[in-house]
């Protein structure tokens, strides 16, 4: 009798992203047990990230020291100033020159030991927090090239905290953290941020308000008029922040917090934030107490805490792209991204997740014409390209383990079929092995330089494609197994890259 043929055909695979969580012997082929440098893209499809470009030419003064910080100022006129921290000194970037800007209060210019600033811009005007440090003013209509401190600026009233944490919302600054106080939050008089006695400024102290026991702040976020203060292990929620004379505790939620200051996030319709269980969002109706945050990170939570608990709280950042439709996560010391898919949710209530290991950023920025800036060593990077500063990466795609809906049933396999957009020219390992081991073969084969148009029109041979659309490659190959893993393993350089299909076709073989 003639062995019966099997085939399966994966499209779009790994729409679902990497899932890292569940058993791989149950995993459907929508998810990824390897997705490394890649993003989902906009038609649910594996793809390479982009790349990173050096935004400036290379600096005496930031040398060779990591970005640690970076924030945007849009003045009362639009007129758009980046400030970087590196290196124990403070730049701004306008175009592609960095510039240091140095002190100029008119006293003692000020020790920094670190570069770990946060940024909020308040009525044109640029302020920066950082702990054990006095706070600092970049105001451009006093002067481009020079910042002072808060308490040197004219008319300031009260006593600014030296804080690590800042944020600007409805009109004012709102500050927490000090080195000595950990549960008080200082906002601003109404769009004078070095006020801080008079007008509608104030304190609020949150001590004896946490509901399970002494916290800590650990971040700040304003959104849709509520207030949330995040604690390390609980979060508070207080009305009318918009009005912070009325400002009254809505809600309370306990057993999860906020590990990471510059982990916290606002989307625009939600809050993103990490927690020591794993990335978490806020999408949940105040009034309804009992809706439940959604943990984002749920395919890959015992991955992602391990490693949140071997980096440096400190040196976590993260970022979001409405251009991209993803949540950044950077853990620097670990040499490692989380990139999360926010385009919508799984059923499970988990974003999709890939992650990257070439491009490390320090900090990083989304500015308002829509720039992603990195911070990298001795430079400010843009996201952009389809190279790291001129060098290559390695993206990596490995399915889940899938066995024909037969699982006794032993398989010949005969050979695979790949479909790709984009890569032209690219070398390719295609990986491939049998019952859950870790040693796979593999087969080795170029992408065709095609320059194919749809309807004789180069809709993918100009820019994003770099001068291949579809290429089509059919690899025999051989081994026998019950369940099968496929890789996909390729050198980017340049071009874009997406996998649209997997073919694969093997013979049954005899039931075991």
């Amino acid at each position: 009798m003639a062995e019966k043929l099997l085939t399966t055909s994966i499209a779009a695979p790994g729409f679902n992203g990497l899932n890292t969580q569940d058993s791989s012997v149950s995993l459907d082929n929508g998810y990824a047990t390897v997705a490394n440098n890649c993003v989902i893209d906009k038609f649910g499809r594996i793809g390479a990230r982009k790349g990173w470009t050096a935004a400036h030419a290379s600096n005496s003064d930031l040398s060779t020291a990591n970005v640690n910080a970076i924030g945007e100022l849009i003045t009362n006129t639009g007129t758009s100033y980046v400030i970087v921290a590196g290196n124990n000194f403070i730049f701004k970037l306008v175009g592609t020159t960095l510039t240091k800007i140095t002190y100029g209060g008119g006293g003692t210019a000020p020790t920094f030991t670190a570069s770990n600033w946060m940024m909020a811009p308040l009525n044109g005007k640029l302020y920066l927090y950082q702990s054990g440090h006095d706070p600092l003013i970049f105001d451009p209509a006093v002067s481009t090239t020079t910042y002072k401190r808060i308490s040197e600026v004219s008319g300031y009233a009260g006593t600014v905290q030296n804080a690590n944490i800042v944020i600007s919302a409805y009109g004012r600054t709102w500050s927490a953290n000090t080195a000595t106080d950990k549960n008080t939050v200082q906002f601003s008089d109404l769009l004078a941020g070095h006020v801080l006695n008079a007008g509608s400024s104030g304190v609020l102290d949150v001590s004896q308000v946490w509901p399970n026991g002494a916290d800590e702040i650990m971040g700040l976020a304003i959104h849709n008029h509520y207030l949330y203060i995040f604690g390390r292990r609980q979060i508070l929620v207080y009305a009318h922040a918009d009005d912070p004379t009325t400002l009254s505790l809505a809600d309370t939620i306990t057993g999860v917090g906020c590990m990471a200051r510059d982990s916290v996030v606002v989307t625009g319709g939600d809050i993103i934030f990490l927690s020591d269980s794993g990335v978490r969002s806020m999408q949940r109706t105040v009034q309804e107490k009992s809706a439940p945050m959604r943990d984002i990170s749920a395919n890959v939570r015992d991955d992602l805490v391990l490693e949140i608990s071997l980096e440096t709280e400190d040196d976590i950042s993260a970022v979001y792209s409405d251009k991209d439709a993803f949540y950044l996560l950077a853990l620097p010391t670990r040499g490692l991204v989380y990139c999360f898919d926010m385009r919508g949710a799984l059923q499970n209530g988990a974003a999709r997740v890939t992650t990257w290991d070439g491009l490390i950023p320090y900090a990083m920025k989304y500015t308002r014409d829509k720039t992603l800036l990195l911070g990298k060593a001795g430079y400010v990077g843009t996201y952009s390209g389809y190279q790291d500063n001129g060098s290559t990466y390695l993206l990596k795609y490995y399915t889940n383990y899938f066995d024909f809906g037969s699982p006794t049933t032993l398989k010949i396999l005969k050979k695979v079929g790949v479909t790709v957009i984009g890569g032209g020219g690219y070398p390719v390992v295609m990986r491939f092995g049998f019952d859950f081991s870790d040693i796979l073969n593999s087969r080795n084969f170029n992408l065709a330089n095609a320059s194919v148009a749809e309807y004789n029109i180069a809709e993918y041979n100009i820019g994003e494609y770099g001068g291949s659309a579809f290429d089509n490659k059919i690899i025999n190959v051989g081994g026998t197994g019950r369940t099968l893993q496929l890789g996909f393993e390729t050198t980017v350089n340049n071009k874009s890259i997406s996998i649209q299909k997997l073919d694969v076709y093997v013979k049954a073989g005899r039931t075991q």
